[in-house]
Parts: C-alpha cells; structure tokens; sequence
C-alpha cells in the first residue's frame, strides 16, 4: 500500500494510515420506511478518496460491494 501511494501520490497522503482515516468516512446507509423493502446507499465520495482509491487501483464502492472489517 505504501509503494503503490508514494508512486501516484494524493494531496498531503502518502501515509497508509492517512489514507485509512480517510477512506473509513466512507459510510453504507440502509433505510427501511413503513415496512417497505429496504433502500441501500453509499456516501458520497469526496475528490481525496477517489484520489486514494484510484492510487490503489481500487474500484470506487457502490452500495452492493461487500467488505470485510478485519
């Protein structure tokens, strides 16, 4: 990670820690009203964190991707 951040570095990150504090804003909603189905979304990505993802030659996250918290 922090080969592939200091070949394609974004603004002031170069760091794998700043990188991770900044991608873990990166938030999945769910919202169920009135026993309706249930309605899934992601946070909006801001310009640093699809600077970091594209860095890491990571796809930008929709709502159906699913991870892993380790």
């Amino acid at each position: 990670m922090r080969t592939k951040l200091k070949a394609q570095p974004g603004k002031d990150v170069v760091s794998p820690d700043r990188a991770l504090s900044i991608l873990l804003r990166i938030q999945t909603h769910r919202v169920v009203l009135n026993d309706s189905e249930p309605i899934s979304g992601i946070s909006t990505n801001n310009p640093e964190q699809l600077a970091i993802l594209e860095s890491l030659g990571i796809k930008k996250p929709t709502h159906t991707t699913r991870y892993i918290n380790l």
